[in-house]
């Protein structure tokens, strides 16, 4: 008997703990016992709503300064390796492909801090170096990632001529290469 009665105090005493420590803004149903409190809120935002909320954040973060850092690229690279003043590009374009990096880091064992991006622009000439992006200089490399912009053929390639308008297609090549593994690289075509 002795021993019931011990379960039962201690019962009454983690329920009586839960009802002095009830969380914040909660009624009357902070008097349930155990995790199962932490779940059910009357207002049905669960803990893992705001996990949510708290990575489609992140990811919006990361998406803007990678598509900030794509521009940087682009622009630097306008007077010496495209020799050209103005530099054109479809409309969402630059937003698009960062989508399309951010998708193609999610199976990766660092995500996009273990990128090494590479921009290229293709021309007649072959592919023109545009920039490199290491997202995260304090993660070694697990793969690399080639943007390969086209360019539109306009006037036979003069385009290249300084103080020529340089403007890009919507399509674009993504090529994704695992630098741990002998695994081929994987080509995307978006346009």
């Amino acid at each position: 008997m002795v021993h019931i009665a011990a379960e039962e105090s201690v019962v009454e005493m983690i329920g009586k703990y839960f009802f002095q420590h009830k969380a914040p803004g909660r009624g009357s149903s902070s008097a349930r016992r155990g995790s199962v409190e932490s779940c059910d809120d009357k207002d049905g935002s669960w803990p893992s709503a705001d996990v949510d909320a708290g990575l489609e954040e992140e990811q919006r973060l990361l998406h803007q300064d990678l598509t900030r850092q794509i521009e940087c690229c682009l622009t630097e690279a306008k007077p010496s390796v495209l020799r050209c003043q103005v530099l054109l590009l479809p409309r969402n374009m630059i937003t698009s492909v960062g989508n399309h990096i951010l998708r193609s880091a999610t199976d990766e064992p660092c995500g996009l801090r273990g990128a090494s991006i590479r921009l290229y622009v293709e021309s007649k000439d072959g592919l023109k170096s545009a920039g490199n992006i290491v997202p995260d200089q304090a993660v070694t490399p697990t793969f690399e990632l080639s943007v390969v912009f086209k360019m539109e053929k306009e006037d036979g390639w003069h385009i290249f001529d300084s103080g020529k308008v340089l403007k890009l297609r919507p399509e674009y090549r993504l090529v994704k290469r695992k630098l741990y593994s002998s695994a081929s690289p994987v080509i995307h075509d978006f346009s």
